[in-house]
């Protein structure tokens, strides 16, 4: 459908150190991942509505059934073969089944040692047996040391996501607070990613929406700017954030320099940890003020006070003792475990996290926490403390590993009494709580997806819903996306967006649109279905066929897509359905159709049909903002858009040497000479451009 971005009201929802992160220690070695399209561009964390969604329970596996994955004679025999090979040095071992998929990886101070309490014929719990059933052969890497083979196993678990480890779910990077230190008047923003742009970076925090509240609050208490550099030295007057009072406005000289320093160094500190001494200068410049009988800035430094207290309110529990930790508690519930994680840096808690990590019912809360945590610092810099509610194996192996990661001290506890114990029972009745919300919603997903399969007459609740749609304005940027959803809702590492780029399109034809991006989507499915790896799910067991796809729009746009997937010889295969609005766009008021069917139309206050609406939603939601990049990035290069001779490739190199648009136009000649890609012609012809001689 052609959506205006301009008519939808942005969504995107929604501790503490000055770091820096260290590089993962990451082996050089060759993993197997799917082959990515070249022509999808995976949905970047921007674009998501709230992190904390995306923690899905994972699938149970029965281990009380059947060993039915081969003879286990036949996979004693494999490991046999490799023990007669096997050092009895430190070191990581692969076993694989036929397919030379990873069934486990695990790590040994005696490799040999390890592998023979495979090869025993008996004595094996259910989950162990099923995993040397399936084994035909098994790949050991020797390292130097147990902590090496820690770290090695760590990240080959990460990469290879064995279906008999512990997985850890949901581990995308953390964001951070950054003071830009490459600007005259530094910038306060979210950052997310490597911390290669000069400044001083502050987290981690556990959700992008708890920075996005930590940095409004400052900007009240701080008055430090957050617009784009390019924004700060176009303005000519001051912004609306002046005028509300979350800006000094530097850009326009409302405040000197050594006053704008003086907000930044106090937001620093304040992050840093001496939020009592910077609410005490504060607290004595207003009582300075108001005995010089100026109110109006007595007032204005009271208003930064109680900022700062909001911020320390909304963090809730704040240790006394503890001043850098990550606290880590788990609950097992119905075969499932629930990892809550807790961040406290400079004496302040910076938000919590909930993870739920696939782990088979037989592992014990012990085994599932140890290597959940060997996971998650594989990427991660390690804080000085880490505390505990169970007991783990190699527990200081692993703090050696991260002392390695981190080249400090790392610190491993299980506390038993204290503040610190405190802080554990807090993480472990959150834990148990958001496992308990977990397993409710899941409950209820599942009766909507019985419902929806009923509604639509589907043979069985549908494991895998794909919505399209796609945005442009008038023809421009315009953008396909695809969202999937599933028993445990949406599943945002799935989604997909696609830059539409057919050449005879003609401009706004949102039928052409919907082709092109069903033809690219299905193409490579049908390819991947005739190889025979169509059948192998995806991360987290997500199925790569879907089950129903779900089109924003009517009749015709239905009928578009039945017409590619007829095409194509996959019209049996999968179940369409088009969502039309109402008569006045108004919710409630939906039209569903389906191929060849009576078209349906649901009450308004159905469950289902608020199911597809939420669905239909969420699609809208991700296509305006890919739109929306894809929009600022054609804003931001307009200005070179005229000039004969320069093309994208050297626009890019420009915008990325001087930065913004204005500083290209100040540029000298021999300054746009230096830049790599742009001739002594180009750059002449650049500098005319901006510089027209007279007449």
């Amino acid at each position: 459908m052609n959506h205006d971005p301009a008519e939808t009201r942005d969504t995107a929802a929604a501790p503490l150190a000055d770091t820096e992160s260290p590089s993962p220690v990451s082996p050089e070695l060759t993993p197997h991942p799917a082959p990515a399209a070249q022509d999808i561009d995976t949905a970047t964390a921007e674009l998501t509505v709230d992190e904390d969604d995306e923690a899905r329970l994972p699938e149970i596996e029965d281990d009380s059934a059947e060993v039915a994955d081969g003879p286990l004679a036949v996979g004693r025999a494999a490991i046999e073969q490799a023990v007669r090979l096997a050092p009895t040095s430190p070191g990581v071992y692969r076993m694989l089944n036929a397919a030379h998929d990873v069934l486990y990886v695990g790590k040994a101070k005696n490799v040999k040692k390890r592998l023979s309490s495979y090869a025993r014929p008996t004595g094996h719990v259910m989950r162990i047996a099923r995993m040397i059933a399936a084994t035909v052969t098994v790949e050991i890497i020797s390292t130097s040391t147990e902590t090496e083979a820690l770290l090695l196993e760590a990240n080959l678990i990460k990469q290879l996501r064995p279906r008999f480890n512990v997985l850890l779910r949901d581990d995308k990077s953390f964001p951070y607070i950054l003071i830009t230190g490459d600007h005259w008047a530094p910038q306060i923003l979210k950052h997310r990613g490597a911390q290669s742009r000069p400044g001083r970076y502050f987290g981690p925090f556990a959700s992008v929406g708890a920075v996005n509240r930590t940095i409004t609050a400052l900007q009240r208490a701080f008055l430090v700017r957050s617009c784009t550099d390019s924004f700060f030295e176009s303005r000519t007057r001051p912004c609306l954030l002046y005028q509300i009072r979350r800006c000094s406005g530097p850009c326009t000289g409302e405040v000197d320099f050594p006053g704008y320093t003086e907000l930044v160094r106090e937001a620093k500190d304040f992050l840093s940890g001496r939020s009592r001494a910077v609410k005490q200068e504060l607290a004595v410049e207003m009582e300075k003020a108001s005995n010089e009988l100026e109110f109006e800035t007595a007032a204005l430094y009271r208003d930064r006070l109680a900022a700062l207290s909001a911020i320390q309110s909304q963090q809730g529990i704040n240790p006394r003792t503890v001043e850098e930790a990550d606290v880590f508690a788990i609950y097992q519930e119905g075969g499932y475990s629930c990892v809550e994680v807790f961040f406290f840096r400079t004496g302040q808690n910076w938000g919590n996290r909930a993870y739920f990590p696939r782990a088979e019912k037989s592992f014990t809360p012990e085994e599932v926490l140890a290597s959940f945590l060997a996971q998650f610092y594989d990427d991660k810099p390690p804080p000085k403390l880490i505390l505990l509610s169970h007991d783990i194996e190699d527990c200081a192996l692993l703090a050696d590993a991260l002392c390695i990661k981190a080249d400090r001290k790392v610190e491993i506890s299980t506390p038993k009494r204290g503040e610190k114990k405190e802080l554990v029972a807090h993480a472990l009745t959150n834990a148990r709580e958001a496992l308990g919300r977990k397993l409710a919603d899941t409950a209820t997903q599942t009766r909507l997806l019985q419902g929806l399969a009923t509604t639509l007459g589907l043979p069985k609740p549908p494991q895998r819903i794909e919505v399209y749609d796609n945005s442009h304005i008038q023809g421009t940027n315009a953008v396909g996306a695809m969202i999937v959803a599933g028993p445990d809702g949406f599943i945002k590492n799935q989604y997909r967006k696609f830059n539409i780029r057919s050449e005879g399109l003609t401009p706004g034809d949102d039928y052409a649109m919907m082709r092109e991006v069903l033809e690219r989507r299905f193409k490579r499915l049908a390819a991947a279905k005739a190889e025979g790896e169509a059948a192998k799910p995806n991360d987290d067991e997500t199925p790569q066929w879907p089950d129903l796809v779900i089109i924003d729009g009517g009749r015709g746009q239905l009928n578009a897509a039945r017409g590619v997937l007829t095409e194509l010889g996959l019209d049996a295969e999968v179940t369409l359905l088009g969502v039309a609005k109402g008569p006045d766009r108004d919710a409630g008021r939906e039209t569903l159709f389906m191929p060849e069917r009576e078209a349906i139309k649901l009450e308004p206050r159905d469950p289902v049909l608020y199911f597809i609406q939420r669905l239909r939603d969420e699609a809208h939601r991700f296509v305006i903002g890919s739109h929306r990049k894809l929009r600022k990035k054609d804003i931001r290069e307009a200005g070179l858009q005229e000039i004969p001779g320069i093309g994208p490739s050297r626009k890019r190199a420009l915008l990325h040497h001087f930065g913004t648009l204005k500083e290209i136009e100040r540029a000298s000649l021999g300054d746009l000479g230096k830049v790599p890609g742009i001739s002594a012609e180009s750059a002449r012809r650049i500098f005319d451009f901006f510089h027209p001689g007279p007449g």
